[in-house]
């Protein structure tokens, strides 16, 4: 198995070691035939990848058989349509309180591992806490649902700095493992959610390590818009302000790329592992090839030298 995605790390004070990339399963999977969802999964293993993140979200298609958390129905089939081992991975998930309180944490998550097939999951991410919710409560709910063994470890996921160092106060306050991670937007033309002062003192604090997400800016950053409209997240979107920062950048980033004879896309996800306070970086693919080609990141951002490094880091800077 190639060692440049496996590079183990720590998760964290959980005890569990990562991959430096993690596979995601956002709007993708039921948007691809099966076999190709299979070939993602079993490539993602080969190619040294053993974190997984799956989430529940409502269905775009039209086709699903459920209104919301077929994407979990999916990602459990695909998982042992692969091959792949549970003992052999870590898989993540999410709780995002959208039917609180009437549905507590411990059947939202009951919930999502029915529909997944999965006993437990090792990582259960807790989105920020909806109105009425205390963030002390919010903690003591999700840290109960790794005392009960429906989780090994926990974490956070797009909490601002502030309340991200509230939670982790509230852990040590009640007695209870702090967070292993904290997932939060991190790339080129996004680095205010990572490198706030706060954020450091809160995971620092945590001992838990940033788990890179929207690397790419929404397909933006792999150039695949720059000659003109394409499929994907953006596609229709480019004219709005939110995208201009990546727009911006993609060309530049294109142009290193071409002058080191990699992808843009590897470069973009090769950034965030630049930074030690990331312990995986998420992506997703729609296709074997694309995840093998992505997987370039780990050996890119060990092979940059310190002006090309320096280049890759100035990409999308505003001010």
């Amino acid at each position: 198995m190639p060692a440049g995605c496996l590079s183990p790390r720590m998760l964290g004070s959980s005890g569990m070691e990562v991959s430096a990339l993690s596979l995601g399963s956002w709007r993708t999977f039921e948007r691809l035939p099966a076999e190709t969802g299979v070939a993602i999964m079993r490539t993602a293993r080969e190619e040294g990848i053993n974190f997984f993140d799956d989430a529940r979200y409502n269905d775009e298609t039209g086709t699903a058989p459920i209104p919301t958390g077929y994407s979990e129905v999916l990602f459990g089939e695909l998982f042992r349509g692969a091959g792949v081992r549970r003992d052999e991975v870590v898989v993540a998930n999410k709780l995002w309180w959208e039917f609180w309180p009437e549905q507590s944490a411990a059947a939202e998550l009951d919930a999502s591992l029915q529909r997944m097939g999965f006993g437990h999951v090792d990582l259960i991410y807790a989105n920020p806490p909806p109105a009425g919710l205390a963030v002390a409560d919010l903690v003591a709910a999700t840290g109960a649902l790794v005392t009960s063994g429906k989780a090994r470890a926990w974490g956070l996921v797009n909490w601002p700095a502030g309340l991200a160092g509230e939670a982790v106060r509230a852990a040590a306050g009640l007695g209870i493992t702090p967070p292993c991670a904290v997932q939060l937007p991190y790339s080129l033309v996004q680095r205010s959610w990572v490198e706030d002062p706060a954020m450091t003192e809160a995971l620092t604090a945590a001992n838990a390590g940033v788990i890179a997400s929207f690397c790419l800016a929404g397909g933006i950053l792999t150039g695949k818009y720059r000659s003109g409209p394409a499929a994907g997240r953006a596609a229709g979107a480019l004219g709005e302000a939110r995208f201009a920062p990546a727009v911006g950048a993609a060309d530049e980033l294109a142009g290193l790329a071409a002058r080191l004879g990699t992808t843009a896309a590897a470069l973009a996800l090769a950034f965030p592992l630049t930074n030690p306070a990331v312990t995986s970086v998420l992506f997703g693919a729609t296709s074997a090839g694309q995840l093998q080609a992505n997987c370039a990141a780990v050996s890119l951002r060990d092979s940059l030298n310190q002006d090309d490094l320096a280049h890759l880091r100035r990409i999308g800077l505003t001010g």
